[in-house]
C-alpha cells in the first residue's frame, strides 16, 4: 500500500534536511543525492514500506550506497 501524497512529501523534505545535515553538505546537494537514489525509487514506488523508517535511517542508507 502507497502511502499519502501529502506524507511522503513531508518524509521527503525529512530525509533531504537529515542527508544535509548528516553528510555535511548544502540542501541542494542533498536534494540532487535523494532523488538520484534508489531509497527515492523504492519510497515513491511504495516498496518494502520504506516510509515507515526514520528520516536519520534512510539519510545514512543513501550516504553508505
Amino acid at each position: 500500500m502507497k502511502a499519502h501524497p501529502t506524507l511522503l512529501q513531508s518524509k521527503y523534505k525529512g530525509v533531504i534536511d537529515a542527508l544535509a545535515k548528516k553528510a555535511n553538505i548544502s540542501l541542494r546537494e542533498a536534494l540532487d543525492m535523494f532523488y538520484k537514489s534508489p531509497i527515492y525509487e523504492e519510497i515513491s514506488l511504495g516498496i518494502s514500506d520504506m516510509h515507515c523508517r526514520s528520516d536519520g535511517y534512510l539519510a545514512e542508507e543513501i550516504i553508505s550506497v
